[in-house]
């Protein structure tokens, strides 16, 4: 590739260094990734399937979590098949618009997932504060949430891959990551990228950081109607019905205000600083978001159960029924 400061009639290749500058270090690395990634999909997948099918999973509240679920599986879907190509066929260049497209997917996907938690948090909200009154307030939202959700992630997101396009860029092409978002790829740009800086700064202004101060609100006011609540069994209850989103809530914006804060501020930080970075952002959370509501959401845990114990039963019964059918088959022969 040219050095040269020009524009391209179309974007380059990028290359794809991976999560360390040894290459040896991926063979390590490769099967314990594509493990969580492999634990993400059968995890959500999961989660979907068991409040699709149990008749008693009818509340909003499990009607938001699938839609958490659906974009934590679209995130990793997104990462997936550029991470296999990399660790598992030394696949290592990526042209620029399916990096553009990849980085927008990202991006808008985790947008959509903090207006869930949003959602999720006034869920929880109207659940402790109003409870007679909450089925009849949120089931009427839960299409207006899910529609509102996908318009502001695809919806601000969008000037992303135009931005990431007009940029130039010249003969430095190296990504360290075996993905594409839209900080690393900025910065391989030779061009002003002023733009790019103060777009990326205005969407975790007006995204992840309102949606931080609006779920921290929403505790705040959780917070003060249960310690009105006379019996303390009674505030624990009405607390640990909170314990599952709170937890989802620090996954998602602890690696997240850590990235953006590594990228902005960490600039001589060594380049495994932002990989590991990268990594708990976009692997962690969708990993444990399914673990977090399976081992504290009873309900969840009960359809579980059942789906564990119909299969065994299903199993056993068509045991019993093949040993049935040799039986008569032996003694028909002998007949």
């Amino acid at each position: 590739m040219s050095s040269d400061n020009r524009s391209y009639s179309s974007p380059p290749f990028f290359q794809l260094l991976g999560f360390f500058e040894n290459n040896s270090a991926h063979f390590y690395i490769s099967t314990p990734l594509f493990f969580l990634y492999f634990l993400s999909v059968v995890g959500n997948s999961l989660i979907l399937y068991i409040i699709k099918t149990d008749n008693q999973l009818f509340e909003p509240m499990y009607r938001l979590l699938s839609m958490l679920a659906v974009t934590d599986l679209s995130i990793t879907l997104s990462i997936l098949p550029s991470v296999v190509c990399f660790l598992f066929f030394d696949l290592r260049n990526i042209h620029g618009y399916a990096c553009f497209t990849q980085a927008y997917c990202i991006h808008s996907m985790a947008t959509i997932g903090s207006t869930i938690l949003v959602a999720m948090a006034f869920d929880r909200y109207i659940a402790i504060c109003n409870p007679l009154r909450y089925a009849s307030i949120l089931h009427p939202m839960i299409s207006k949430i899910r529609l509102t959700a996908i318009i502001r992630g695809v919806g601000i997101m969008l000037p992303l891959p135009f931005l990431l396009r007009r940029l130039q860029y010249c003969d430095h092409n190296k990504l360290y990551h075996a993905f594409c978002i839209h900080p690393d790829v900025m910065k391989l740009a030779c061009s002003d990228i002023s733009i790019n800086i103060v777009y990326g700064l205005v969407v975790v202004l007006f995204t992840f950081v309102l949606d931080s101060l609006l779920i921290l609100c929403s505790y705040l006011m959780i917070l003060r109607a249960v310690l009105r609540i006379a019996s303390n069994k009674g505030s624990l209850k009405a607390l640990s019905t909170c314990v599952s989103h709170i937890s989802v809530v620090l996954m998602f914006n602890i690696p997240l205000f850590s990235i953006t804060l590594v990228h902005r501020y960490g600039k001589d930080a060594p380049p495994v600083v932002h990989v590991l970075m990268g990594l708990s952002y976009l692997c962690l959370p969708q990993v444990l978001n399914p673990l977090i509501y399976s081992m504290k959401t009873e309900m969840i845990q009960n359809s579980l159960y059942k789906l564990v114990r119909r299969k065994t039963l299903n199993e056993k019964h068509g045991d019993d029924l093949n040993t049935t059918n040799t039986i008569r088959t032996l003694t028909r022969g002998a007949e």
